[in-house]
């Protein structure tokens, strides 16, 4: 008996459904791109657990690419939009900052920093051993606190103790004799960029955060740089990994053992901190949430995509998408050493909240300048081959080798494949 076609369509229908579903199933996965695959091997190794990595010119991003995993633990994918702590990169966002003052005439590098922070008046130095304590032979300027060579006690002295208001902790600063004369040698020190952020607060009459908020991030579409991620953005966290015990794998850190469900509750005060803030970052983050207390040398958090972003704007000379944001005195001024001479390393000198190649090195050429952060993240501009670069993880530790490794891997691949020779010549 011949069905009626009507009653044949739909099993049809399915069927051809079916098939196509199949079909998709069987098509090979795309094929990583240049930046992911010349990372892979060493997630493959156990050097890394993940990353996101961006490159991009001045007015478009190259690439953007995520390789690994965002959670060794859970065997979560890592995201090209995954959060991550950039640490001392935050340093590079805070001397940007400063700057914008120095565009409006509100201060001057040369400037002393008593002249905006009377705290700092009569500030001595640390007295020789067997003499009483002298002045030093000049106050500390505001290019001495940005370029690490202040002289002032670091922000991880025992003898400090840690406030919930920038000011507070920049106080203390001051109230502490200089260790040595200002000028006379790089220290890389936390106590100095904060003090730089505490001035921009001071003159601009407004928290330092909310300063870069109303002035850069929300400007700039930064939507997901903060020193305090929300819920959502805290879900979109990569954990920081550690080397196993048996020095053959990787494992996510755990820095909330200790923390039960009521004593979150009771020390938060209602406050919502989201949990792998803690798990990554211990208890330490329920009272810097409480407080909004966002640490300028060191505090924020953020994205491959927002990091490019900045990284774009200095790129173009402190313009991005038709809106000024510093001229180009001012970047060029944060981007040249102001270490005046002083050492700081084989390959690399001091600006203005930035670290600057002085020779070739890990793929990089002389000139470039960006910042690294502690748990190994990094982002480099490269004038000579209008690159902007910006590599995340979130690593606890790393042997030296193996950092050298990853970076120059990183760039070198990213200069080979996207810094054209046009790029590259150098523009009478």
């Amino acid at each position: 008996m011949k069905l009626p076609s009507a009653t044949l369509r739909p099993g049809l229908l399915g069927l051809l459904l079916a098939s196509s579903v199949l079909l998709k199933a069987a098509e090979p996965a795309p094929a990583p791109g240049p930046l992911a695959a010349a990372l892979q091997p060493l997630v493959d190794r156990q050097i890394i657990a993940g990353a996101v990595a961006l490159v991009a010119d001045k007015e478009k991003v190259l690439a953007l690419e995520a390789v690994g995993l965002a959670s060794v633990k859970d065997k979560i994918p890592m995201r090209t939009d995954n959060l991550f702590w950039i640490a001392s990169m935050s340093k590079s966002v805070t001397g940007a900052s400063l700057m914008m003052l120095v565009d409006e005439g509100k201060l001057s590098l040369d400037d002393a920093v008593e002249k905006h922070l009377p705290e700092f008046k009569g500030q001595k130095l640390v007295p020789e051993e067997g003499g009483a304590e002298r002045s030093p032979g000049h106050p500390i300027t505001v290019r001495e606190v940005m370029s690490h060579t202040s002289g002032l006690i670091s922000a991880g002295d025992k003898r400090l103790k840690q406030k919930n208001l920038l000011a507070e902790n920049v106080a203390q600063y001051a109230a502490a004799p200089l260790l040595r004369e200002p000028g006379a040698k790089y220290q890389y020190n936390n106590s100095g960029i904060n003090t730089g952020a505490r001035v921009v607060e001071v003159l601009a009459g407004q928290p330092f955060a909310e300063f870069q908020k109303s002035r850069l991030f929300t400007p700039l579409g930064m939507k997901d740089t903060t020193y305090w991620p929300t819920e959502e953005q805290g879900s979109r966290l990569a954990r920081t990994v550690k080397r196993t015990d048996d020095q053959k794998g990787l494992e996510d850190i755990h820095l909330d053992k200790t923390l039960t469900p009521e004593g979150i509750a009771r020390l938060s005060k209602g406050v919502k901190v989201p949990q792998l803030m803690l798990t990554n970052f211990g208890v330490g983050k329920i009272f810097e949430y409480q407080n909004q207390y966002g640490e300028p040398a060191g505090g924020l958090f953020s994205t491959a995509a927002d990091m490019g972003t900045f990284c774009q704007m200095l790129l173009n000379g402190g313009t991005w998408k038709g809106t000024r944001y510093l001229s180009e005195k001012a970047v060029h001024e944060m981007a040249a050493s102001q270490t005046a001479g002083v050492s700081v390393n084989p390959s690399e000198t001091y600006g203005v909240g930035v670290s600057i190649k002085i020779k070739e090195d890990e793929g990089l050429p002389a000139g470039s300048y960006g910042h690294r952060g502690a748990r190994k993240t990094m982002m480099w501009i490269d004038p000579q081959h209008d690159l902007a670069l910006v590599l995340l993880v979130q690593l606890w530790e790393l042997r030296p080798e193996d950092q050298k490794e990853l970076y120059s891997t990183f760039l070198k691949t990213a200069v080979e494949k996207y810094g054209s020779p046009l790029r590259g010549q150098t523009k009478e």
